[in-house]
């Protein structure tokens, strides 16, 4: 069977704004707040940083509790790893995610500049240079026959959809509009000339928008 590369969990505003301008290690997603935009995974029971017990059930669980199914590698442009620029300057700096990331398998950092991998837990983290169909190439032979995961930005999305490289992209766009910021699309239509999509609207408020190829 062939390995998909899959977008999974990826929220918008409903202006297509995935996160904002002036990124700080204090602000991972620059001036916009990600509670306006991830709110309802939050409230899900299978989100995986709850430390208390309840949580909601039903569609907005469900594409929660699916995030990590079948999923071998995942690749990230570098703004999703870490608000540095240019040259590292600072390989103490691990990403946002601590002693025990969230991933749980290879990952792949797109960047322009090179430093060694490291592993932490059970997430290793590899830097690499190239285009896109050259990193997927890399990220599926990792993953040893399972899917792999873009997990973002904006723009490493659709530096990958520009090679139409993505089988599968899970939306959820938030009914905020945020005005500025790094932008996914102007509408959904602009994927239409080569997926399906199904629009599913939540009660918790959020649109799941689920778009496989044609």
């Amino acid at each position: 069977m062939a390995q998909l590369l899959k977008v999974q969990n990826f929220n918008v505003s409903s202006d297509g704004i995935g996160a904002g301008e002036d990124q700080t290690l204090e602000r991972p997603f620059g001036h916009v707040d990600p509670e306006r935009l991830f709110a309802w995974a939050g409230a899900t029971a299978s989100w995986p940083m709850r430390t208390d017990p309840g949580g909601s059930r039903g569609l907005d669980d469900y594409l929660t509790r699916d995030y990590a199914h079948n999923i071998g590698a995942e690749i990230m442009g570098r703004n999703k790893f870490g608000p540095q620029r240019g040259p590292w300057h600072d390989h103490e700096w691990c990403g946002w995610w601590g002693d025990e990331p969230p991933f749980r398998t290879p990952v792949f950092v797109m960047t322009h500049h090179q430093r060694p991998a490291f592993t932490l837990s059970d997430t290793t983290f590899h830097f690499v240079d190239g285009d896109p169909a050259s990193v997927l190439e890399q990220a599926q032979e990792a993953a040893q026959g399972k899917d792999v995961r873009l997990g973002g930005g904006a723009t490493t999305i659709r530096q990958f959809l520009d090679a139409d490289l993505v089988d599968t992209l899970h939306v959820v766009v938030s009914p905020v509009k945020l005005g500025s910021g790094v932008r996914l699309w102007e509408s959904p239509d602009e994927l239409l000339d080569r997926f399906h999509l199904e629009v599913v609207p939540s009660p918790s408020g959020v649109t799941h928008h689920l778009f496989w190829r044609k």
